[in-house]
């Protein structure tokens, strides 16, 4: 299993890349493991104005149908066009292609609070 150290995690199991003001945001390789072959996803809108704990998205894989939680409040600025018609990148390739959206934030020491790697992969290993 991959925990990229530049990410902030959370126990929902999404990942954050803060860079500058700007949050990336996805699921983890945990998460996409638990969830098998990703069918569908739903994505918010450009625009979209999220708040931290709350659902912004859906993934449906063969298994299960799962919320995404925004890891951090702030506006919606991009949303990778690509997993609508190519879900599978959240399996193939989590942490790269499979980015989920681009938020502006609200607070750029948001993500602080968040689980560095090594925190993260504690938790998983306790769970």
């Amino acid at each position: 299993m991959d925990f990229p150290e530049e990410l902030r995690y959370t126990e929902d199991h999404e990942w954050v890349l803060v860079e500058g003001d700007v949050a990336t945001i996805g699921i983890s390789d945990f998460a996409q493991d638990q969830l098998g072959d990703v069918v569908f996803v739903e994505l918010p809108e450009v625009g979209d104005t999220l708040e931290a704990g709350k659902n912004f998205g859906v993934v449906e894989s063969v298994k299960a149908v799962s919320d995404v939680y925004a890891p951090i409040s702030g506006e919606v600025i991009e949303v990778n066009e690509e997993l609508p018609d190519g879900p599978e990148a959240l399996n193939t390739s989590p942490y790269e292609d499979g980015w989920m959206i681009k938020v502006k934030l609200t607070d750029s020491t948001a993500a602080d609070s968040l689980m560095d790697a090594t925190t993260y992969q504690k938790f998983i290993e306790e769970d």
